[in-house]
């Protein structure tokens, strides 16, 4: 009778997908001793309390949970986006250093947590925007300028020649929405002289 119903779990899981433990009760009724037989033979990962990884498997191994998926099932919400300062190299401006940080910008927390092997600085805002745009990644860039290793003198000069190129409307709208105080005021020079 146990093995029935572990395996009618087994039917429910998909290769892919992440789970968190309240998803699984609905399936048994003693959910934590199946999570426990299903990740000691290897068919769950975990990948930290209560969230669990179905793991892809291919002829060389098994694929990491991706990314996207992991982060919304450990948020519990699709309002995030996930960012790097690697990206900041995508805006032609010269930035040359690599980093090895990613970072989630979303409306529910704040701290820096592993999942599934990978960590992750998650930064609670009140705006998140829905993608990643070169004007938020330009804003983003003046907000995280002092944690960057680059010369910070430069890099502004060419985040000013940048500005001015970028449609002012939709470049101020990100400056509102997504800008510390700061930035906002850099930006405010930048857009009144150009």
């Amino acid at each position: 009778m146990e093995r029935t119903v572990l395996d009618q779990l087994k039917a429910h899981l998909r290769a892919g997908r992440v789970y968190r433990r309240e998803e699984l009760v609905q399936w048994s009724k003693n959910v934590d001793r199946h999570l426990k037989t299903l990740t000691t033979e290897g068919v769950l990962k975990k990948l930290r309390t209560g969230l669990y990884y179905c793991p892809r498997k291919f002829e060389f191994g098994e694929a990491p949970a991706e990314e996207h998926a992991l982060v919304e099932a450990f948020l519990r919400s699709d309002r995030f986006v996930v960012t790097s300062p690697n990206l900041f190299n995508q805006l032609g401006l010269g930035t040359t250093q690599l980093y090895n940080k990613r970072v989630v910008y979303n409306q529910k927390r704040h701290g820096t947590f592993d999942l599934g092997g990978r960590s992750y600085v998650f930064h609670k805002r009140m705006n998140v925007p829905r993608r990643l745009t070169p004007e938020f990644l330009l804003v983003d860039l003046v907000n995280e300028l002092d944690t960057l290793a680059e010369d910070r003198e430069a890099l502004m000069a060419r985040v000013k020649a940048k500005a001015a190129e970028m449609d002012h409307k939709r470049l101020s709208k990100a400056v509102s929405l997504f800008g510390n105080c700061s930035t906002q005021k850099k930006f405010r020079e930048f857009l009144n002289h150009a």
